[in-house]
């Protein structure tokens, strides 16, 4: 105990310390990663606190973290998940490899890498989760790296 507060091993938190990490003079810090919390509701809608509609905005390339709490809709797929995420260029709605998830109940985390061509991309659901699943999107922007 140190000062009346009892210390707490960091595994209880779930964080693993593996070493550390030492620069180079002269070399670059990996980059941060954009975190962004998303909500897959139980009314087949994708939300995102304090937006009306659920739009992301992301630099090209940039290391991408999501956190997804998804809810059961109406219907769920037979391998259990409730919801889909998947990233389409909204120009001709193909898919960006790596951005087609399923999702279950819960919240899941994925590590992604935004797309490297700058553009609008459109988030869709790819489980039929009920009768308002065609509504079930986010815009997603991918800007051009900043210099």
């Amino acid at each position: 105990m140190i000062c009346g507060v009892k210390r707490v091993p960091a595994w209880m938190f779930g964080v693993t310390i593996a070493g550390t990490l030492t620069l180079s003079p002269g070399a670059v810090a990996p980059p941060q990663e954009h975190v962004i919390d998303i909500l897959a509701d139980h009314d087949s809608r994708f939300k995102i606190s304090g937006q009306e509609e659920p739009r992301i905005t992301v630099q090209a390339g940039e290391p991408v973290r999501l956190r997804i709490t998804a809810i059961k809709a109406k219907n769920h797929n037979r391998d259990g998940a409730v919801h889909g995420f998947a990233l389409l260029k909204a120009q001709d709605r193909t898919p960006v490899p790596g951005w087609d998830l399923e999702l279950r109940p819960g919240v899941q985390e994925f590590v992604l890498k935004a797309p490297d061509e700058p553009g609008e991309y459109i988030v869709v659901c790819t489980v039929i989760c009920s009768a308002n699943h065609e509504h079930m999107t986010i815009k997603f922007i991918v800007e051009p790296k900043a210099d």
